[in-house]
């Protein structure tokens, strides 16, 4: 499994929850992402985390090449108040508890 965790500032949540609705939707049987998981700090106004799996590093790779991918990432830019920052993780270790 593969995370990548997406960190950007917005002042316009609603729209990019909006955003994310649209690509959903414009993306459904073609994204190789298994789930998403949207979420806003506590200590940061503004600041939000965006937790995306996948089943490999290689479908999040796939996943960066689809039309629709490129359409959200730029219409990401014009909501967030700066660059988003990336991280890319390889999971070691899962557990349900």
């Amino acid at each position: 499994m593969f995370i990548q965790v997406i960190e950007f500032s917005t002042d316009r949540p609603d729209e990019v929850q909006a955003l994310i609705d649209e690509y959903l939707a414009a993306s459904e049987g073609t994204r190789t992402s298994q789930r998403g998981i949207l979420s806003k700090s506590r200590d940061a106004e503004n600041r939000y985390v965006n937790i995306v799996f996948f089943e490999s590093y290689e479908a999040a790779m796939r996943n960066s090449e689809l039309p629709a991918t490129g359409h959200f990432s730029e219409q990401m830019m014009k909501l967030c108040s700066g660059p988003p920052t990336f991280q890319n993780l390889d999971v070691l270790f899962e557990s349900d508890h």
